[in-house]
């Protein structure tokens, strides 16, 4: 329902924006077009890749690895996972909710997103080369270690 509501909201602001100035709503429809255009094919890979993994690993597997009786194996596995992947934050949430409709646990999930976000070994020669060896490194393990502390702390307090 709350959806609904928003698309008539926003719905009603384009036709506002249209009345006030016909051009410039014009523009900027243009624009958020080929925003969506270039966003797309990222988009409808990650899914394809989600859905292939969905398909392959069952429920009972991702709550073996990554389910919240998996511990501190789950967490590393998460841990791992996250520091050495590179996508996009607007694929890593609905990935992030389809692990976790599949048995996944909070704090493994907690673990998997803010090492994808804050970590990145794929990243780190780039880092490297524009920070030094050791602030990059410094960078790198202080967010890994805010990870767990986030990690274990959502862990507790949802489950």
């Amino acid at each position: 329902m709350s959806t609904f509501i928003i698309y008539i909201l926003v719905s009603c602001l384009l036709c506002l924006s249209f009345v006030k100035d016909k051009d410039k709503t014009h523009r900027t429809l243009k624009k958020a077009w080929k925003s969506f255009e270039n966003i797309m094919p990222q988009f409808l890979s990650i899914l394809f890749i989600i859905g292939i993994m969905l398909a392959v690993l069952d429920p009972q597997t991702i709550y073996m690895l990554l389910g919240k009786d998996s511990g501190l194996r789950g967490m590393t596995i998460a841990a791992v996972i996250g520091s050495i992947t590179l996508i996009p934050g607007f694929v890593a949430f609905p990935l992030a909710a389809a692990l976790l409709k599949a048995g996944a646990g909070y704090g493994q999930i907690t673990m998997f997103i803010t090492t994808l976000m804050m970590v990145g070994v794929v990243t780190l020669p780039v880092e490297i080369q524009f920070f030094g060896r050791a602030t990059a490194i410094k960078r790198n393990l202080l967010a890994l270690v805010f990870a767990v502390i986030i990690s274990f702390v959502i862990g507790g307090i949802i489950s």
